[in-house]
């Protein structure tokens, strides 16, 4: 600290103080031996009292401190901050836990500058974009005995489904054949380097396929006809298009199927009429430029809002992919920007998305439980695609799975248990753990629950803020209107008729008349 003395008193004190013999003298200079440079003993007490004058000498003093303890590392080799995180304790120990606590402040902030800068990630826009189309499709009757399963896989991409305007959104329209052609069960896509939601930090080695049921791909037509909308010359001056919340079972692949599906296809649209795509999930963003092929990941929601924002005012229009990865975590009220669509994914939790979709008047895309025949068809494809050879050699010992109809056997014995939720049935740990919770959220309904449960067999909706979630799912329906809206019915006819067997058990023993 090079501050002269005389500098430091005209700023805080009278001239009456400063003397023409310290005009060249340091502040630390003085610091050493203040006495012989001011012989007036008052002045001196009076600047020595001052906290100004006392807060000075104490970072003077550290600093002084700092640069012995600064000498002491250069002499056993530590001269930056990595040499500091390597540097062994008894080096670290031989200096001033002020010095220590400064180093360790300064690496941790170069380690928060590291991670949290935005960084571009290599082949992933082409894996993505890039990625390969197969199909299981359901064979005639006449070839069912070949495969066993009355379904086979198939290379590329097939003729889509065929829907229908029902209300404010789609249904898919079962009345319209495909003249000549193997009806598709499942589309998969696969990225050989993953999707968004396994490039998280906290879900590594996950799947690389994206499966594509007719209500994952339900969800893309109806985005697809809001972005008509939207560029539409119809549409006029409107700068927004229609906002829209996906509201799912835990557990059924939102992010893994409908995340990922609307990601490749958002991709293929139309540069030139919105050239970033934005996929939020948990601290994480990655920014998709599909107009220089790139992919860059930014931490932390705040810096990935400046640059979507710093895009919304130069004009340039996007579509934001917000996966609520975090129950309560609802999207910031800065979103969308304006010239940006967006939808985002989310559990039936309110906490999720409410309040942000009251703001913006979201409407409402509710998707289903894949069908048994769904997970039937994934099945076929898991046995065809050697990725998941390591479960499927873990269900092979523990199940004795010889072949693809074996293995749908095994998969179908827990669908009757737990209902086709993709995230526990086809591991087997992970569908054990989930057996287990439902088994206990059924053991834990008590006589004061049953008017949540009143409601179990007459097909009617149950209180999902009341009820387990682990007994529910949802279903669509569409009430009085035109939109679509959640309704929460048993998990499973296994979990419902456990409930009720709980229930009457309960309700006997107060003389309760079921």
């Amino acid at each position: 600290m090079d501050i002269k003395l005389n500098d430091f008193l005209r700023w805080n004190w009278t001239a009456r103080v400063i003397l023409r013999a310290n005009r060249n003298l340091i502040l630390k200079d003085f610091l050493n031996n203040p006495t012989s440079h001011i012989q007036d003993e008052g002045v001196l007490r009076e600047i020595q009292a001052a906290g100004r004058y006392v807060r000075m000498e104490t970072a003077v003093k550290e600093e002084v401190i700092f640069e012995e303890d600064v000498r002491k590392l250069l002499d056993n080799g530590v001269n930056n901050l990595l040499g500091w995180s390597k540097a062994p304790a008894a080096v670290k120990a031989g200096v001033h836990n002020f010095t220590k606590n400064s180093l360790n402040a300064a690496l941790e902030e170069l380690r928060r500058q590291t991670t949290e800068a935005p960084v571009i990630l290599e082949g992933l826009y082409e894996s993505v974009y890039n990625a390969r189309w197969h199909h299981v499709v359901e064979v005639p009757d006449d070839e069912k005995t070949k495969t066993g399963m009355g379904m086979e896989v198939r290379e590329g991409k097939p003729q889509s489904w065929t829907y229908k305007k029902v209300g404010d959104t789609l249904e898919k329209d079962d009345g319209v054949g495909q003249s000549g052609a193997a009806l598709p069960r499942l589309m998969v896509l696969t990225s050989d380097k993953g999707w968004p939601y396994s490039w998280n930090r906290w879900n590594s080695g996950l799947t690389n396929d994206c499966y594509v049921n007719c209500e994952v791909d339900r969800v893309w037509q109806i985005v697809k006809n809001d972005l008509t909308k939207w560029f539409s010359p119809r549409r006029g001056k409107n700068l927004t298009p229609d906002l829209r919340v996906l509201i799912g079972t835990p557990g059924i692949g939102k992010s893994m199927a409908a995340g990922s599906y609307l990601l490749y296809q958002l991709l293929h649209y139309d540069a030139k009429k919105f050239p970033p795509v934005a996929y939020f999930i948990a601290d994480r963003t990655f920014l998709f430029d599909k107009t220089a092929q790139t992919v860059t990941e930014y931490v932390g929601e705040s810096s990935a809002l400046d640059v979507v924002k710093g895009l919304s005012h130069r004009g340039v229009r996007g579509f934001i992919i917000y996966d609520v990865a975090t129950n309560g975590c609802q999207p910031s009220s800065g979103l969308p920007c304006e010239g940006w669509g967006m939808i985002v994914v989310t559990s039936p939790n309110s906490n999720n998305y409410e309040s942000w979709a009251k703001e913006v008047e979201a409407g409402r895309i509710i998707i289903n439980c894949p069908e048994e025949s769904d997970v039937k068809a994934m099945c076929v494809w898991r046995r065809h695609n050697p990725q998941p050879a390591k479960e499927q050699a873990e269900e092979e010992t523990e199940e004795e799975v010889e072949d693809e109809a074996g293995y749908w056997r095994v998969m179908e014995r827990r669908i009757n248990t737990v209902e086709p939720i993709l995230r526990f049935i086809f591991e087997r740990q992970r569908y054990k753990a989930r057996l287990n919770e439902c088994v206990g959220a059924v053991n834990a309904i008590t006589v004061s629950k049953t008017e949540y449960y009143a409601c179990i067999g007459n097909g009617t909706s149950w209180d999902g803020s009341s009820v387990s979630h682990k007994l529910v799912k949802v279903v669509r329906v569409r009430r009085v209107g035109r939109t679509e809206s959640p309704l929460n019915v048993p998990i499973s006819p296994h979990f419902e008729r456990e409930t009720l067997s709980t229930l009457e058990n309960e309700m006997k023993q107060t003389d309760f008349i079921f």
